[in-house]
């Protein structure tokens, strides 16, 4: 395969060479790629919304183990949820990339085409950026823009006592992902010549971790049967994390229930496979990309005509706490990213 030096072709033709093939979607997008800035015109009533990523290689990516072309999909479909999260619509991409000298015109090509699937799959566009040399690898930054009515967004900061605590799909995959690809890696570090890692039966949680998708499909839902959450947080840093942002912001107490968390069987299987609990997965594995909200207990039967959301728990006033209830009744203070410490009597 030919491999053709960036230097090469200079930063204006690398750029227009990576950004050709993005379409234009939306009516907003005035003017992407091509001048000093981009020219966004949303409609009157619509509200701007702004997200930020940094992708670091070796803090938040291997390349050992991860495909160009899945990481351009990932780094815009985690600015997408973002979006989701705040009930709104995402609109607008920006790139920009820093790259060592290992790294060629093709190379940034797969990265972008992944993005370009993520954008058309999304209905994004892709409307600037910028690159860099780096000296330490691939560096990515994700803005991502988005669109919401003034009424319709949602904030961490809503939650109500008797609130329900609702989840879509299930936790910890992408975690037990990561951790699969961790420990083919080190196998294969210590292997000489030919090596074939093991991923036979785990499928759907290496999907989830390389190639994860946001819950448009959630917000669309909801919004078609007139539920407005009364607080929204991704799970990108797990739910023990996100819960506790929902509680400080909202200032309230949640109490969950260990036995209503869902975690897929491969989850179950994986964790099994590499002795780790199950809840500690589902609870402070990240990268699910899974939307956590609050509704009304009145909204009760409304909610359950959807399909795909899981009642986890409730709200409760700030002085009762974060807990996660157990099946046989104790309870067990949430901690952000760590193992959960006993209540104090």
């Amino acid at each position: 395969m030919q491999r053709t030096e960036i230097s090469s072709l200079g930063e204006f033709a690398l750029i227009k060479r990576l950004t050709r093939d993005f379409p234009i979607q939306h009516e907003s997008t005035r003017r992407g790629v091509g001048d000093d800035a981009a020219v966004i015109a949303y409609p009157e009533g619509l509200q701007t919304l702004v997200t930020t990523d940094l992708l670091l290689e070796g803090i938040h990516f291997d390349l050992t183990y991860t495909p160009l072309r899945h990481l351009g999909y990932k780094a815009a479909v985690g600015s997408f949820s973002d979006i989701y999260a705040m009930n709104g619509h995402p609109q607008q991409l920006t790139c920009s990339v820093g790259v060592s000298a290992r790294f060629a015109v093709e190379d940034l090509e797969e990265l972008y085409a992944g993005i370009r699937l993520a954008c058309g799959r999304y209905g994004v566009d892709l409307v600037g950026g910028d690159t860099s040399a780096s000296l330490t690898g691939l560096c990515i930054s994700i803005t991502c823009l988005g669109a919401a009515r003034e009424e319709e967004i949602v904030y961490r900061s809503g939650a109500q006592p008797t609130d329900l605590i609702c989840v879509s799909g299930n936790l910890g995959a992408a975690y037990m992902g990561l951790q699969l690809l961790e420990r083919e890696k080190r196998v294969f570090a210590g292997e000489k010549g030919d090596f074939e890692p093991d991923f036979a039966e785990h499928e759907y949680i290496l999907e989830r971790q390389l190639r994860p998708e946001a819950r448009q499909d959630i917000i669309l839902a909801l919004r078609e049967k007139g539920l407005r959450p009364t607080s929204m947080i991704d799970s990108s840093d797990g739910l023990a994390s996100e819960l506790l942002h929902i509680a400080t912001e909202s200032g309230v107490g949640v109490r969950i229930y260990e036995e209503r968390l869902p975690i897929d069987i491969e989850t179950h299987r994986m964790a099994e496979e590499l002795n780790m609990s199950t809840t500690t997965v589902a609870m402070n594995g990240g990268e699910d990309f899974e939307l956590i909200f609050t509704i009304p207990l009145a909204e009760l039967d409304r909610l359950k005509e959807l399909d795909g959301i899981h009642i986890i728990g409730h709200v409760t006033s700030a002085g009762q706490g974060c807990y996660l209830v157990t099946p046989d009744g104790a309870e067990l203070r949430l901690r952000a990213q760590g193992w959960p410490d006993e209540a104090e009597e």
